[in-house]
């Protein structure tokens, strides 16, 4: 394989959906928002940092997490031991959840609930479900009635925990979701589906991140309703101030030992997992094995460069944007203006590349890239919208989530099942790192300068960004249907045609 070619695709791709976001920054920092000359050079080098990971991530999903993913998944129903897959999916549910390190950032938030507690009944709930998936998709359970009961589960529960936990519940969706494990999981669903010759099985291939997201919301609401927490704890982002470009360098330098363990610990179990299944029972050739190596040390280079980049760079930019952006005499102007950047930002969310891929492969180009891209480029749009109204006006989240599933979930009755599958799993794809250290900073930025409740009315965008991807891709289910309805019509015309003709005739072709 070429590497360098695919290195410098990846970069184009990379490059077509960060310099969007860059250009966008740029032009507010020059017109309406001016910030300091230490945030605007922080930003541009996190953001050359970000463009170099999503490059080496992309290329190492596509040797390494994808190939891994499905040959787990494969060898995992292969044992037609119903206890065997059980128990394994439970075990590789928790691993990857506990090795997030998105969830130590949810657990930091919430100082009421030790840290070990949340951590470990999170990572329960996805080991759980992640065998509710497995077993919905091995038995061809339809989706629909199971997120109808689980999220009716969900909406009930949250009436019993304080209005200021509601949001940090619905946000902890998106911990299961992070760049690393959502390609593993989706590949493992590929795998699974792979033994199962029936019509439906490519359709429920797509599910395992829709029922995995569900897991932590209700492990969290159920802590709340234990525990009783009263209030959520926040912490602004640090501004930084730099003099000269050693400091600005010295600044990143920081950051990178702590993600170069970070994602050591996190990618660790799931190497270890894998390594498992090849001495055991895969038993891969060296050829496959050195493409897999190699794929992980792309992905463990490109995910240390893109966090960094986002957290270091990215985070302040935006809750200083926000801030100067709601302080201006026109605040309602942060709304279209999140709206454009949810609309470009999501692009640059690694695992969304991954989701859109996986979608055009599975579904042979009937459901293109392109038309995943700008379904969930919408939806991101309007969640940011709304987010931010929210911010401007305080109003309760669940005005917002409680009538927005429920007409996800009746459009799910009317799609397509691939359709309702790849909608749920693209909801927890979307709210990804660019989400929690860009958009929802400048959400808290613009939350701060009105004098509002972070906690309340900050919190719980990326549970908005989760959800609206939910309605517009079913949308496009409905588009299609109704495309292929038109194209059937003509022909079933001239058969109907054909049937009322005397049975002697004679056509001539």
């Amino acid at each position: 394989m070429n590497y360098t070619l695919k290195l410098r695709e990846k970069l184009k791709e990379a490059l077509s959906a960060v310099l969007p976001i860059i250009g966008i920054v740029l032009l507010l920092c020059f017109s309406v928002a001016p910030i300091s000359p230490s945030i605007l050079l922080c930003f541009l080098l996190g953001a050359v940092l970000l463009i170099t990971g999503m490059m080496f991530f992309t290329l190492g999903a596509e040797l390494a997490m994808t190939p891994m993913g499905e040959r787990v998944g494969t060898c995992m129903t292969r044992t037609r031991k119903l206890w065997v897959i059980i128990f394994l999916a439970f075990l590789l549910g928790f691993i990857i959840t506990i090795s997030e390190p998105d969830l130590q950032v949810l657990a930091n938030q919430v100082p009421s609930i030790p840290n070990r507690v949340l951590i470990l009944a999170v990572a329960c709930g996805v080991g759980v479900f992640l065998v509710a998936a497995l077993l919905r998709m091995l038995f061809g359970i339809p989706l629909p009635p199971l997120l109808i009961f689980f999220y009716g589960l969900i909406f009930i529960l949250a009436w019993f925990v304080p209005e200021s936990f509601q949001s940090v519940a619905f946000d902890s969706g998106g911990v299961t979701t992070g760049p690393m494990t959502v390609p593993f999981i989706m590949a493992l669903g590929v795998g699974v589906a792979s033994i199962r010759s029936d019509r439906n099985a490519a359709d429920d291939s797509f599910g395992l991140v829709a029922l995995c997201s569900v897991g932590p919301v209700l492990s969290v609401l159920i802590l709340g309703m234990i525990y009783h927490p009263q209030e959520s704890d926040y912490t602004a982002a640090a501004i930084p101030e730099v003099s000269n470009s050693v400091e600005l360098w010295k600044l990143f330098q920081t950051g990178f030992p702590a993600y170069i363990k970070e994602i050591a610990v996190s990618l660790l179990p799931i190497v270890l997992f894998f390594a498992v299944f090849q001495i055991t029972v895969l038993k891969l050739s060296r050829k496959m094995l050195v493409k897999i190596v190699i794929g992980l040390i792309y992905t463990y280079v490109g995910l240390v460069l893109f966090l960094t980049g986002v957290n270091v760079g990215f985070m302040p930019a935006g809750n200083y944007l926000g801030w100067v952006l709601a302080e201006t005499t026109h605040p309602w102007f942060i709304v279209p203006v999140a709206m454009i950047m949810g609309f470009f930002i999501v692009r640059a969310e690694p695992a969304v590349y991954v989701l859109n891929k996986q979608v055009e492969n599975i579904t042979d180009g009937a459901i293109s890239e392109k038309a995943m891209g700008m379904s969930l480029s919408l939806g991101v749009a309007v969640s940011l919208g709304i987010a931010t109204i929210r911010v401007l006006t305080g109003i309760s989240i669940m005005w917002f989530l409680i009538p927005g599933y429920v007409v996800a979930l009746v459009i799910s009755f009317f799609v397509p099942r691939i359709y309702t599958a790849i909608a749920f799993d693209s909801g927890g794809v979307a709210s990804g790192p660019m989400t929690a250290a860009f958009l929802l900073p400048l959400a808290q930025g613009a939350c701060m300068a009105l004098g509002g409740n972070i906690v309340t009315d900050a919190f719980g965008l990326v549970a908005m960004v989760a959800m609206t991807p939910l309605i517009t891709i079913q949308i496009l289910g409905l588009v299609s249907r109704f495309k292929s309805k038109q194209e059937e019509l003509p022909i079933a015309a001239a058969v109907s045609e054909l049937d009322q003709l005397p049975d002697d005739i004679i056509i001539e072709l």
